[in-house]
């Protein structure tokens, strides 16, 4: 479908969202989110789609933040109500997606926008690329869970700083702390993301959903994960893809998985 602020493309199994805004450095706004909890509903229903990228238009911006002029009318309870509809209809669905949505991160990622990276499975970088949480300078804090996602990646003591400091890092030290899985050229970025999609789209979908779901159950220090994951082992068992796995293994072929 069209959007206003997004670019979508599907090729290979594959789905590519732009945030499209390159004069605003794609800042959110409350088109963008609108758009990306519909792009976002697509990937959870198209069955055409096996895994997303999300990433952002231009050379200098992934998503340079939120636009601030949205904030000069709001008040605590609608302040409140901004977090909680963006968490609700893109963070929170983007992170329990059961098809992997990956970012590539084309420039500055701040403030919402490594909000927006970190709510993803794992996070590809340019080596122009800059991170960071500076919501303090506004007077405020991370509101599409920062606080949260970033001491998850980094650590307590690195995510104090970061956003205490509100100060940037640049793509290698976000390499180094945990913050993203791969640095790359930009001219290679989104080839080399969908390199390792191409990988992962190759597997059962039906696993994939599984340990999507239970490595974030770990990732939020939930209990009984042990035995949420022998449960989830179980009833793969009774999947068509399991067979189809086991026998290919044992006839020396590759598999052909089907997602049932």
């Amino acid at each position: 479908m069209p959007y206003q602020t997004l670019l979508t493309e599907l090729a290979d199994n594959i789905f590519t969202i732009t945030i499209n805004r390159p004069d605003k450095l794609n800042a959110l706004n409350k088109i963008v989110i609108e758009e990306l909890s519909e792009a976002i509903n697509e990937i959870y229903t198209n069955t055409e789609i096996k895994s997303a990228i999300l990433t952002g238009s231009g050379a200098k911006a992934f998503v340079a933040g939120a636009d601030i002029s949205e904030f000069l009318t709001l008040d605590s309870k609608g302040g409140k109500a901004l977090a909680q509809k963006g968490q609700e209809n893109v963070f929170d669905k983007i992170e329990n997606s059961p098809k992997p949505i990956i970012a590539a991160v084309n420039g500055f990622a701040l403030g919402g926008g490594c909000e927006l990276a970190m709510a993803c499975h794992f996070r590809l970088a340019s080596d122009n690329a800059k991170f960071g949480q500076p919501e303090v300078n506004l007077g405020l804090i991370p509101g599409y869970g920062g606080t949260q996602r970033l001491t998850q990646l980094i650590g307590k003591g690195k995510a104090m700083e970061l956003i205490l400091t509100g100060n940037m890092i640049d793509a290698n030290e976000a390499f180094r702390l945990g913050l993203v899985n791969h640095v790359t050229t930009p001219v290679n970025l989104l080839a080399e993301t969908k390199k390792i999609l191409q990988t992962i789209s190759s597997k059962a979908p039906l696993a994939i959903a599984e340990a999507i779901s239970l490595i974030n159950h770990a990732a939020y220090g939930n209990e009984n994960g042990l035995q949420k994951e022998i449960e989830s082992f179980g009833k793969l068992f009774d999947t068509s893809d399991a067979k189809e796995g086991a026998t290919a293994f044992l006839e020396k072929r590759k598999a052909s998985f089907t997602g049932k």
